[in-house]
This record gives structure tokens, C-alpha cells and sequence, in this order.
């Protein structure tokens, strides 16, 4: 499809796509058999685990998702957090250990834990059809196997609940992996109102009434140093990239047009705001292991370490050729690990919400120093920006070659006017799954309809992104979908049941944008 290279932005252009209404659902977990809509081969899931690696080793961890009061560094909210800090605790494992979480469930809904990224069994996804939701009051243990290394996070798959406190890193490593680098730095971004703004509800509330999503706030910094002005940031070359709308959210030529559909009060890293961050401790020349993680439901962030270069080592948990850059471009539900050999002094590592006149912050400290002014933007955050089509898998991890046996469309529309947002034309409570068999090597291609970016995510399996040209690119199950635009994808289903494939921005998914890919017995 053509390249969009708009200036417009979505308010001028409310009516340009439809789509069909409709509410989405979500669920989460028991034990097997599956029962839903489709019913899936329980044979087959016990299969697929069994095939995965198995160490004998469990890491046990408890969640207990509620209601509780978090300070966000001076600013105090009462949200939905699990237990009482955000991000939660990190859970962490080693390749072929299994992980048993045992949940509590503190809140007066049903909630459930989706592993994000993890190629686990069906009935533990934590996400429906394969596993109903865990009730106010109840108690329920996920137990799966994790089979490969790579930075992962958990969030709920009920609602809008992902846009609260309810998230928390998952890490897995692979005890024979080289450790070239001598201390590791896990960066959470978020976009956060609860407690402060209108709540998640409202504002969704707002925008299928046709209303717009910003809340303004303290959040907004106005024109950015270092961002291009008005809202933005510029391209390689240095022009500028965005431009601000009149509620704060301007366009990006990085996401191909408009860049959210909400400001919010605050941006976060690791639950800090940007006046009071978290700061991490390193020695001068040491080098570090960032992994960062994209738990926004509406703000893409361009990430960038104030006077270091960045080497990209990983996207969404698995190896790529390293590479180089200033900055680097997250959608939310994206992760990328990088390495920098650390200066001496102290850094700020900022995050832009990208369109948005705001940003997040935490700091690096290795040395004596006092920290830059809370609106200060690094340089580099104009410089080479990494996105999707920079990186291209590592060797071990390309998928075997072949042509596919199977051809998926999944076609993105949507309609402002009335916030409704489709899958194939057709919300998820009206959605025919597409379908595949075990084995089956399938091309997906994601065609965007609208004038927004939609991060796509597909769950339980990942999938090979397809350059332009034809060639293979990197290894991911989170992938931006610029506007009217198509990108292909190619994945090996090796991994039986029923399985969500939705857009992460959370409000497009509540109001539609989701399917399942089914697997067919």
C-alpha cells in the first residue's frame, strides 16, 4: 500500500475508515479440558508441553491483584496494583523451568494473568477462549514451562484493567548464554491516569461518544528540547516528525500519521514520575543490559540514554543481528534489550511519549554529578531511532525457510465517529477466527484500513517479520501496523489451541480489534 506521509491528523478525518461495533471480551484460565466456543484437542496441548524443555526446577511466586495506595514519587494514587508496588515483582526463571503463580484475587471483578510473549500451554495463556476469568475471591495457580530465553511481562487480559498498575516484568534466561555485559537494568514505561485523571471507563466512555481522549495535565511539557518542536521529533536527517493537535496528541512520521488517541497526566518509568525517577547505580565503563518494556495502552515511547549509543541485541525476547542506534521506538507490548558501556556521571534515560509533548525519566549514576532539569531532552532522542525494520533475526533463530502453506489476512478497519474497531470487518464478539493446522507454515498479513498505528499482537506463538522485499527480519509477536499500510508476518504453528490475536492499544482492543487464530484438530 502506499505510504500515508500525512500532516492531517485523525480529527480532521473522523469518518476516512469504517468499521462495525462491538465490545470485546476477555478471559482467562483452567485446568484442561478446554471448553469454549471451539473445542480445542487437550491431547494436543499436553503434547506441545511435553515438547517443550524441562529442567525439573519450579519457581514459585504469588500475585494477589487489589486495590491499594502507590506513590508515584511525590503524587499519591489509589489504583489497581498487584500487592503494593508498580511494576509488580519481577518473576524470573531459567529456560525449561516451570513457573507456578499462585493468584489471589483481591478485586471486586474477575481478573486473569496473560504471559506476554511466552510461548506457553493454551489453557495458561490467561486469556479466553482456552481459560475463563478468576473470580472476585478466588484462588487459581498458573503452572506452564518457559522454553525460551527473553524478556517477557504479565498483565491482566480483563477489560480495561491493563491500564492500571497491574503489570510486572517476567524474565527468562538462558544459564548458557555468553554474559558480555556486567549488570542489568529492567525500564518499565507507562502511560498512567488512574488516580489522577479520568479513569480508564470515562475515558473510553469519551471517546465512543465521539469525544477525544486527552486529559492535559501536569504531564504535558509543551514543546520538547530536543523534540522537534511542536510535539515531535525528526527523522534521521533531523526534520521534524510531529506535530501537536489541539488536545495534545500530535502526529508521527515514525508511526505513519496520528499518534494516540489520548494524553495522559503522567508518563512513568518503573512507576516514577519524571520529577522524581528511579535511578540505577553502575560503575564508569561497566557495560549494562537494558531491557525495556512497553506497558502503555495507548503511548508509543522513543527511548534514549543521554550520551550513549545504544547496541539493539534482542526484540521481544529473541536475538538479532546488534545493531547500533540513538534511540529506539517501543509500541506498547513491545520489549528490546540493548547494551551500553556506561559514561561517568549521571545520565538520564528518557523515554518521549512519541507525539504526545511529554515524556518519562529515570537516571543513570556512576559518578559524581547532579541530575538534569526534569524537562531536559537528550540529543540522541533526535538521532537514528530504531524501529522494526532496522533489525533482522540472528541466524539461530530465523525460521527454517519455505514457502507458506497458508495464507492469513487479518484486515485492520475502524470508525471514529463512533470508536468502534474491527478485525476483517467484524468486532470480537462477531469475529470468525482464522484458522490453521499443527505443523502449518502460515504467511499473515496485516493490512491497516485506518489512520491510526495498531501494535499487533499475537499470543502463544511468535512470528518472522517480512521485509518489503521479501526478506526475513526480526523475530517478534508485538509489531506495529503503520497506517494504510500491510506487513507480512510468518510463523510455524507448533503450538496447539485457540489464541488472541488483537491490537495492544488497549481502548481499540476493548471496543473490537480482536480475533483468534484457532487451531483446527
Amino acid at each position: 500500500m502506499p505510504d500515508s506521509g500525512f500532516g492531517l491528523n485523525r480529527r480532521a478525518l473522523l469518518a476516512a475508515a469504517a468499521g462495525l461495533g462491538g465490545l470485546a471480551v476477555s478471559a482467562c484460565t483452567r485446568e484442561s479440558p478446554i471448553s469454549g466456543p471451539h473445542p480445542v484437542d487437550a491431547n494436543a496441548v499436553a503434547a506441545a508441553e511435553a515438547a517443550r524443555p524441562h529442567t525439573g526446577r519450579t519457581v514459585d511466586a504469588a500475585l494477589t491483584p487489589q486495590t491499594t495506595d502507590i506513590d508515584l514519587g511525590g503524587i499519591h494514587v489509589r489504583t489497581l496494583a498487584y500487592s503494593n508496588t508498580v511494576p509488580g515483582t519481577t518473576i524470573r526463571a531459567n529456560v525449561g523451568d516451570e513457573i507456578a503463580v499462585a493468584l489471589t484475587n483481591g478485586l471486586d471483578h474477575e481478573t486473569s494473568v496473560h504471559w506476554h510473549g511466552i510461548a506457553l500451554r493454551n489453557d495458561m495463556d490467561g486469556a479466553g477462549p482456552a481459560s475463563p476469568d478468576i473470580g472476585p475471591g478466588q484462588r487459581f495457580t498458573y503452572r506452564f514451562s518457559v522454553p525460551h530465553a527473553g524478556t517477557y511481562w504479565a498483565h491482566p487480559h480483563v477489560g480495561l484493567d491493563t491500564d492500571y498498575g497491574l503489570y510486572l516484568p517476567v524474565i527468562v534466561d538462558d544459564p548458557n548464554e555468553p554474559g558480555k555485559y556486567g549488570a542489568e537494568w529492567i525500564v518499565v514505561l507507562d502511560d498512567w491516569t488512574d488516580g489522577i485523571g479520568p479513569g480508564p471507563r470515562q475515558i473510553l466512555s469519551n471517546l465512543q461518544s465521539g469525544g477525544m481522549g486527552s486529559m492535559g495535565g501536569p504531564g504535558g511539557m509543551g514543546n520538547m528540547p530536543g523534540m522537534g518542536g511542536m510535539g515531535g521529533g525528526s527523522d534521521q536527517s533531523g526534520a521534524p516528525t510531529s506535530s501537536s493537535t489541539s488536545n495534545g496528541v500530535g502526529t508521527s512520521s515514525l508511526l505513519g500519521g496520528d499518534a494516540g488517541d489520548i494524553t495522559y497526566p503522567y508518563y512513568l518509568i518503573n512507576g516514577r514520575l519524571p520529577t522524581a525517577p528511579t535511578t540505577f547505580t553502575a560503575a564508569p565503563g561497566q557495560r549494562l543490559r537494558i531491557r525495556i518494556i512497553n506497558a502503555g495502552a495507548d503511548t508509543a515511547f522513543r527511548v534514549a540514554l543521554a550520551e550513549h549509543t545504544m547496541t539493539v541485541t534482542h526484540t521481544d525476547g529473541y536475538p538479532i543481528t546488534p545493531v547500533a542506534v540513538d534511540a529506539l521506538l517501543l509500541g506498547m507490548g513491545e520489549r528490546y534489550d540493548v547494551i551500553v558501556t556506561a559514561g561517568d556521571g549521571v545520565f538520564p534515560l528518557v523515554a518521549a511519549a512519541e507525539g504526545k509533548n511529554a515524556y518519562a525519566r529515570a537516571l543513570l549514576r556512576t559518578g559524581a554529578g547532579s541530575a538534569p532539569d526534569p524537562a531536559f531532552a537528550p540529543r540522541e532522542l533526535d538521532g537514528r531511532v530504531g524501529t522494526v525494520a532496522t533489525f533482522v533475526a540472528a541466524d539461530t533463530v530465523l525460521l527454517p525457510g519455505g514457502r507458506p502453506e497458508v495464507n492469513l489476512a487479518a484486515d485492520l478497519g475502524g470508525n471514529m465517529m463512533s470508536y468502534d474497531w474491527t478485525i476483517n470487518g467484524r468486532p470480537y464478539d462477531q469475529t470468525q477466527p482464522l484458522t490453521i493446522r499443527h505443523g502449518q507454515r502460515a504467511r499473515l498479513t496485516f493490512t491497516n484500513m485506518t489512520m491510526m498505528w495498531h501494535p499487533m499482537h499475537l499470543h502463544g506463538h511468535t512470528f518472522q517479520v517480512v521485509k518489503p522485499d521479501g526478506t526475513p527480519g526480526p523475530r517478534k509477536d508485538t509489531v506495529i501496523v503503520p497506517p494504510m499500510r500491510s506487513l507480512a508476518v510468518d510463523l510455524v504453528a507448533d503450538n496447539s489451541g485457540d489464541w488472541m490475536l488483537h491490537c495492544h492499544n488497549a481502548y481499540h482492543q476493548e471496543s473490537g480489534m480482536m480475533t483468534r487464530l484457532d487451531y483446527d484438530s
